[in-house]
């Protein structure tokens, strides 16, 4: 696309141009701040990334240790643990609630456990199995906490995700099409001002010139009227036509020009 196209449908006026030049000025300002907002972004991008392969690595230890508890709490207590287990617990003690963090203008969600109420030890006085289903709890509730943080950290990545493509569609916008449309804006009504301010030259030279020969006009008419009158007043004195008194006058004129040059 010519720069001829990529400019604004404005009258090239010095007011235009100051409106023009404050846009410029505000698109500039809002580019820095919007490139500073994706870098802080897409540095925060990277830490969650970070973050979430360390968590998988270790997630599948976790779930593979909380796995091999519930095999051998199977064992221990036999195949009607869940019955028991179900009997014993009437609300959940782990629960997960969310909250907003802000970065650099984008809130990203948050998930945090907590424990409400207390955990009591109803199945350790069983006669089989009681301390290695208290071992299970305790490998399931390790594996929760891991998969809370997790969905917390990929939520975040998609929520940051997202929030970084608008930022740079927005940086790329401002760089490749605000930015150099308001600057051929601004370069086509100087352009039209300097042909503008030449055209009022001509025209002021002009009328001076037409100024001028009006002005010698009226001179000549000024020496002509002159003239007519002393010739009048010499035919009348010496008594001759009017005619030859102008002769007399053009005579004693160019004596006159002889004598100084």
């Amino acid at each position: 696309m010519s720069g001829q196209t990529q400019r604004l449908n404005v009258v090239p006026t010095v007011t235009m141009l100051g409106v023009v030049k404050a846009r410029l000025v505000g698109a500039t300002r809002g580019h820095a701040l919007l490139k500073k907002k994706s870098d802080a972004l897409t540095v925060q991008f990277r830490q969650i990334l970070k973050k979430i392969v360390a968590t998988k690595e270790s997630m599948g230890d976790i779930m593979k240790s909380s796995s091999f508890a519930l095999t051998e709490a199977k064992y221990v207590a036999g195949e009607n643990i869940k019955h028991i287990v179900l009997e014993n617990v009437h609300t959940a003690t782990l629960k997960v609630r969310s909250r907003q963090e802000n970065i650099a203008g984008v809130k990203l969600p948050k998930f945090d456990y907590f424990t409400e109420g207390e955990t009591k030890n109803d199945l350790t006085g069983l006669a089989r199995g009681g301390q290695q289903i208290q071992l299970c709890r305790a490998a399931y509730v390790k594996a929760i906490e891991v998969l809370v943080e997790l969905a917390s950290l990929q939520t975040s990545f998609l929520t940051l995700d997202v929030a970084i493509k608008t930022t740079n569609r927005r940086v790329n916008a401002l760089e490749n099409v605000v930015k150099p449309r308001l600057e051929n804006t601004i370069s086509y009504i100087k352009t039209e001002l300097d042909e503008l301010e030449r055209e009022d030259f001509f025209r002021l030279k002009k009328v001076q010139g037409y100024k001028k020969r009006e002005l010698e006009k009226q001179l000549m008419n000024a020496k002509m009227f002159a003239e007519e009158q002393v010739a009048e007043k010499m035919s009348l004195q010496k008594g001759v036509s009017l005619h030859t008194a102008h002769n007399m006058l053009n005579d004693s004129s160019k004596v006159d020009e002889d004598i100084i040059f």
